[in-house]
């Protein structure tokens, strides 16, 4: 149990499917904030090349051109919205993505050098080709650059230790017996615009469907943590940012009568005794991704007693696909599954 988070050298602490695209969203808002914040000036989008290690803004690499990866990039590019320069594709054909060649995104076949420049990295390529990747990889990641595997046969421990990297997030899928129903588009683009999928998808969502063991959820705030660490905003700011997004949302999540909006505090991610002593000009440790997926953390009991907190992520959720909820839908009267605990 995570109950005394550390620095690195004693804790380790370092850093189809629904893409869950919100999160990333809010990652690339909190780095504009804190170059904001610390600068006068305003942020720039620069032309993406390695040497622009500087630069503040979200850029996102895919290992792998094949359905999942295209349809990833579709999500991206619609949802974020990213601009094209911001994104990058590997993978063995790039002369099938002509489509994402004329919107400017660069297309290549060179895995070290997508990783050497990203700092999301989705890995979007078949279980028998990531052991061959992870070895063109694993000295190119920076160590607060984000992975995130799609490839299900692989586990998260099995990927740290072929990456010798701890910024991992891998999704678990739970899907409800009565999924056909649901989950009827083909297209990702399209899916993530019914109100229906969304719910189900929800990982608070009562509705069923396909949804997430809520460690993801888990893994993601902390992967947040990790990036704001990275542009090394002091973690009182940091908090206040995540309180502000939830905050927004209060309103339309709270009923009548209802606790005062979230506030979230350091004890709620780190030991009492950690956040007691961490300066306030100081930023988060940069935590280890996987073992905050495979144990308890002090986030854990947050996420599983907070009704406020899971009223306002769900409404984020869906707010961030343009979906606004109503009473109805907050309230199904049949429920089809329920995501792992």
């Amino acid at each position: 149990m995570l109950e005394n988070v550390v620095p690195p050298s004693h804790l380790h602490v370092s850093q189809s499917h629904n893409q869950r695209i919100p999160v990333f969203k809010n990652i690339e808002s909190f780095a504009r904030k804190s170059v904001l914040e610390k600068r006068t000036s305003k942020c720039h989008l620069t032309g993406l090349r390695e040497e622009t290690q500087d630069d503040d803004t979200l850029k996102v690499g895919i290992i792998g051109g094949g359905h999942l990866g295209k349809q990833l990039a579709h999500t991206l590019l619609q949802f974020i919205p990213i601009p094209a320069e911001n994104l990058r594709i590997s993978t063995r054909r790039p002369e099938t993505l002509d489509e994402f060649k004329k919107l400017g995104i660069q297309c290549f076949y060179q895995n070290a050098s997508l990783v050497g420049w990203a700092n999301v990295v989705f890995l979007c390529c078949l279980p028998s080709q990531l052991p061959n990747i992870c070895v063109e990889i694993q000295t190119r990641l920076g160590k607060d650059c984000i992975v995130y595997s799609f490839v299900s046969a692989i586990p998260v421990s099995r990927l740290k230790l072929l990456l010798n990297h701890t910024n991992i997030l891998r999704p678990q899928y739970q899907c409800a017996e009565d999924l056909a129903h649901v989950w009827e588009a083909n297209e990702i683009t399209a899916a993530l615009q019914d109100p229906v999928i969304l719910q189900a998808t929800c990982p608070y969502s009562p509705a069923g469907g396909i949804s997430l063991n809520i460690k993801w959820l888990e893994g993601m705030f902390y992967a947040l943590l990790n990036f704001c660490t990275a542009k090394d905003m002091p973690h009182p700011q940091v908090l206040q940012h995540l309180s502000e997004l939830f905050s927004s949302q209060h309103l339309k999540a709270c009923r009548e009568g209802e606790a005062s909006p979230l506030k979230f505090q350091a004890q709620d991610f780190v030991s009492q005794i950690y956040a007691k002593n961490l300066s306030q000009r100081r930023p988060f440790p940069l935590f280890d991704l996987t073992t905050v997926q495979l144990k308890e953390t002090p986030f854990s009991q947050y996420l599983s007693n907070s009704t406020t907190f899971q009223d306002c992520f769900t409404h984020l959720y869906c707010d961030s696909f343009g979906i606004s909820l109503t009473k109805e839908q907050e309230e199904p009267e049949v429920s089809t599954g329920s995501p792992s605990q």
